[in-house]
């Protein structure tokens, strides 16, 4: 759901899958704790925190690109009730959720007060202020950011540790997962950019050759949590302004599934081991039978909307793209071009760059409200918006929807 729903929206808008598959999550929820499965049928697998939390942050993502709001009032019952029964589980002492549904994707050390757990909380809270603020439900929305802001307190109280410039996985040990680390920093759990910058540096130290290697699950390479090191583009490491290091995890994970002659030239290979062959986990869970591995993982697609999001730059920031950004990542490209779409129209953009110059054209929907942000390597550029000279500071400049084509010259 957090890799998925984003790459279908920027592939396909094809959304009725996810509405579907979250519909069915909700309708199989316990209606007595609030409980949600792990799965559909015909698994209906119950017991995970996380997969719990990653079917309301689908929920939020859902929402966000279609703007369904008459489905979101149909399930916002169950919803709340399934917000309410992972915000059971956070101790009064620590502040911290207590992890107890332990199946997830195959990391091992998950459970009690993990630092994967309560970062995917977080990113919950937050989400589900955004769907309150839409059900116009203040006061719940407020409870919800001062939940999630508590949480981040505790958070880096208990799992930053400054000596390692990293996150460690729980309150006893020394490791420092991929996961949580990745998450930390998408979600926004930092407190400063030298926080960011440095997990983003602690992150490459995990690489091999084909991508990183979790320490919560030695000799994988998973592309799932590379995904999230690696989404919106490259995760953790383009939001930390490393665009270098974002295109070279790229290039060894997703260039090795594209290219290697042990598979079928699928990007959306489930897992392998760190040595590149297609044994995924295959003694942890699979029985011994690297078989198992598969070959179409949807939450394997992670650099697809990365390269539209962050290296393209265009995203939607409000629902249905009511208001979105524009705010290019060179990545020592020449160009890129994409877009998407939602119910209000296409939104279409394409860039090029040389070493002096950059231009760029934007077409999005009349009536949305847009902002464009200068590539940092242009900063200082003299600057035409539809052919008149334009000042365009750090916060950006906002942009009507609409044609418009800018240029940047050294």
């Amino acid at each position: 759901m957090g890799i998925a729903v984003p790459t279908q929206f920027v592939s396909t808008n094809d959304l009725l899958p996810t509405r579907n598959a979250i519909s069915t999550m909700f309708a199989n929820i316990n209606p007595t704790t609030g409980a949600l499965p792990e799965s559909g049928p015909p698994l209906s697998q119950l017991g995970s925190d996380t997969y719990h939390c990653w079917t309301l942050i689908g929920t939020h993502n859902y929402y966000m690109y279609s703007g369904d709001l008459a489905w979101l009032q149909n399930i916002w019952i169950n919803y709340t009730k399934a917000v309410a029964y992972v915000e059971a589980k956070v101790n009064a002492t620590n502040g911290l959720m207590n992890v107890t549904g332990l199946r997830d994707w195959a990391r091992q050390g998950g459970g009690g007060f993990n630092v994967e757990g309560n970062a995917i909380l977080y990113r919950v809270l937050q989400t589900s202020a955004d769907l309150a603020e839409a059900m116009s439900l203040s006061d719940l929305r407020d409870a919800w950011i001062a939940n999630g802001t508590a949480l981040k307190q505790a958070f880096n109280t208990a799992f930053w540790v400054p000596e390692l410039g990293m996150y460690r996985d729980n309150l006893t040990t020394t490791l420092t997962p991929q996961d949580g680390n990745s998450f930390a920093v998408l979600f926004n759990l930092t407190n400063t950019k030298a926080q960011m910058v440095s997990v983003s540096e602690g992150l490459e130290k995990n690489w091999g050759a084909l991508g990183p290697v979790p320490p919560e699950l030695p000799d994988t390479i998973s592309p799932f949590i590379s995904g999230f090191e690696a989404r919106d583009f490259l995760d953790a490491h383009f939001v930390a302004g490393n665009a270098t290091r974002a295109m070279d995890l790229l290039h060894r994970e997703w260039g090795y599934m594209l290219y290697t002659n042990l598979s079928v030239q699928s990007t959306l290979l489930e897992g392998m081991t760190a040595n590149g062959s297609l044994a995924y986990r295959y003694k942890v869970g699979y029985n011994d039978d690297p078989a198992y591995t598969s070959h179409s993982h949807g939450w394997s697609s992670g650099p697809t909307s990365a390269l539209t999001i962050y290296v393209l730059g265009l995203s939607v920031t409000g629902v249905n793209g009511t208001t979105w950004s524009l705010a290019p990542n060179l990545s020592g490209l020449p160009g890129a071009e994409g877009g998407f779409e939602t119910s209000l129209g296409r939104f279409d953009a394409s860039w090029t760059a040389s070493a002096r110059s950059f231009s760029l054209s934007v077409d999005t929907p009349v009536g949305t409200k847009g902002v464009f942000v200068l590539p940092t390597e242009f900063g200082g550029a003299k600057v035409t918006v539809n052919g008149k000279r334009t000042t365009v500071r750090s916060v950006g400049l906002a942009l009507p929807g609409g044609r418009h084509t800018i240029s940047a010259r050294l």
